[in-house]
């Protein structure tokens, strides 16, 4: 993509609405436009991040035998007041009616919808273990929505469900997500650490938050400081695999890591004192696995292998893509503005001409330009007519891991500058070495 043709809305001063570094950046960088209280425009810069992300979550979801569908964003009130929901969930559910004056909501979740198509078309053991997925526009009436897309009304997000025979099928099921979960984060360059935590309006007794370590974060935890030395890695494993689930499940969730909620001082006590951590975290993701609780209201029901009619064990597992974007900045940035991990970045590379309409610059930076684009890779060409210290503060403030610039002075030499955004070196390259530098780097992912 060529600077000059693209849309994007740079602010130079910081907005007086936005709190948090990421709220601010997101604006600044014209990733999002908010269109009223907690909800956004995800301008073309956002929208492609936000694909990133997306993409990865249903690249994670599948790998683990997930099937993805879509559910409407639109809800009936009766299968809400069949659960025992529709009234206790709370005033964050918009509630409206129809035209026919028919009670309807916009879904915050959608364990009812599922339970219902579960019900209508499996009857059999036979048929389980069944998960499905959707990544699906949410909202929930937020009091006080703030903070830009980590707290707002309207959120893209997953939610997952699994059906299984029974309560160690579940908890398998509960331990694959984990799995994929751990995964997923470290993807998009995040150490996100599963934590005790509350089920909240969900229910079960079962659940586990990831949380990233934030200063702004809006939940205070304890942990065991050791946890954040784990990382999953490149290491394989088998879905299937109960063992080999449950030993990566025991392995991440066995030293104490905690929200508010499910503190335990005499616990916390109990871990040497230089490693004991309170901090604030930023909430990615959550697993549950909650029983029969909706099977039981809902009815679904599966013949068993005795011919008896059993109540299925569920579990729901979401994960904030659109809150997603704004974690990954909260810990990925600097003064100059957002630092992008390779896995998550909208543009591979950059590439800065610094003197626009020179013949050679020129020429130079279309090559770059076309090589980078023949190997697979996406780069962002800053061809505008502008003063060179207002590119490289557009390249820093959107965030792109690498830069090659391209000078007069560098092409008399047969060079060009190689900077990665984050330590912020810079080397001298040959063009083509410089193209294939960036394209290692990418393979390497």
């Amino acid at each position: 993509m060529r600077l000059s043709r693209y849309f994007l809305p740079v602010l130079k001063e910081n907005p007086s609405e936005a709190q948090i570094v990421s709220h601010r950046l997101m604006l600044r960088a014209g990733m999002i436009k908010q269109s009223s209280a907690g909800i956004y425009s995800w301008l073309p810069l956002g929208f492609k991040v936000l694909r990133k992300v997306e993409n990865i979550v249903h690249e994670e979801q599948q790998r683990a035998g997930h099937m993805p569908m879509l559910m409407p964003t639109i809800q009936s009130a009766d299968l809400w007041r069949e659960s025992g929901r529709y009234d206790a969930y709370g005033a964050e559910m918009l509630r409206f009616k129809d035209r026919h004056d028919r009670d309807m909501l916009f879904t915050p979740t959608a364990e009812e919808l599922i339970t219902d198509i579960f019900r209508a078309h499996v009857g059999s053991y036979k048929d389980l273990p069944l998960t499905m997925y959707q990544i699906q526009w949410k909202f929930r009436d937020e009091i006080r929505p703030r903070f830009g897309v980590m707290r707002g009304r309207e959120f893209f997000m997953k939610d997952g469900y699994n059906f299984d025979l029974t309560k160690e099928d579940a908890l398998h099921a509960y331990n694959r997500h984990l799995v994929s979960y751990l995964r997923t984060y470290e993807r998009m360059g995040l150490q996100a650490i599963p934590m005790r935590a509350d089920s909240g309006p969900i229910g079960g007794d079962d659940t586990h938050e990831f949380l990233v370590l934030a200063e702004t974060g809006e939940s205070e935890v304890f942990y065991d400081s050791a946890v954040t030395d784990l990382t999953f890695g490149d290491r394989e494993i088998d879905y299937d695999d109960h063992a080999q689930c449950a030993g990566v499940m025991e392995e991440f969730t066995n030293l104490y890591a905690r929200t508010d909620e499910t503190h335990d001082e005499a616990l916390f006590n109990a871990i040497p004192e230089e490693r004991r951590r309170v901090a604030r975290g930023i909430e990615v993701g959550q697993i549950f696995y909650f029983g029969t609780k909706y099977s039981d209201a809902l009815n679904a029901v599966v013949q068993g292998p005795d011919g008896k009619q059993v109540p299925v064990h569920m579990g729901s597992h979401g994960i904030g893509v659109s809150r997603l974007l704004g974690a990954i900045i909260e810990a990925s940035h600097d003064d100059k503005g957002i630092i992008w991990p390779e896995g998550v970045t909208p543009y591979h590379c950059g590439i800065v001409n610094l003197k626009q309409g020179d013949a050679e610059a020129d020429g130079a930076c279309d090559a770059l330009y076309q090589s980078l684009t023949a190997l697979g890779l996406e780069p962002l060409y800053d061809d505008r007519n502008e003063r060179a210290g207002g590119k490289f503060a557009t390249m820093d403030l959107i965030g792109l891991p690498w830069r090659i610039t391209v000078g007069p002075r560098g092409l008399k030499n047969g060079v060009v500058e190689l900077t990665s955004r984050r330590t912020g070196q810079s080397e001298e390259l040959p063009p083509e070495e410089a193209v294939k530098r960036v394209a290692g780097i990418y393979a390497a992912l």
